[in-house]
């Protein structure tokens, strides 16, 4: 991720549920993504900014929306881990679109975000 301390600095200036919403964009983004296949390192920089406002953004959530938090943070990394495999196998690139997707309608519900 390039110029790290910029980007978070800017992300820690809004409040909670927006950066949560902003989370919840990434992996929107991952999700439909997944269906060009141009963007796997698209895709592995998302990964690594999801994590990144994962862990600015959880010391400041309450308990239970922190366990959440690091359950994604830890099934981004095991995604990252695996990508060029899962990547090149359409069925498996299919189910963390999937999943992405459902994680990024949690994460937006956990935001607050849709009232």
């Amino acid at each position: 991720m390039k110029d790290k301390d910029n980007i978070r600095e800017r992300y820690l200036r809004d409040e909670l549920p927006v950066r949560l919403g902003g989370l919840a964009a990434n992996l929107a983004r991952v999700q439909s993504f997944s269906n060009h296949p141009g963007h796997r390192d698209v895709i592995e920089r998302l990964f690594d900014e999801s994590k990144f406002f994962i862990e600015w953004s959880a010391p400041d959530a309450e308990p239970e929306t922190q366990s959440e938090l690091v359950e994604l943070q830890i099934q981004l990394a095991r995604w990252q881990y695996e990508w060029a495999d899962i990547w090149d196998d359409p069925a498996r690139r299919a189910a963390v679109a999937e999943q992405a997707g459902n994680w990024s309608r949690r994460v937006l519900e956990m935001s607050g975000l849709l009232g």
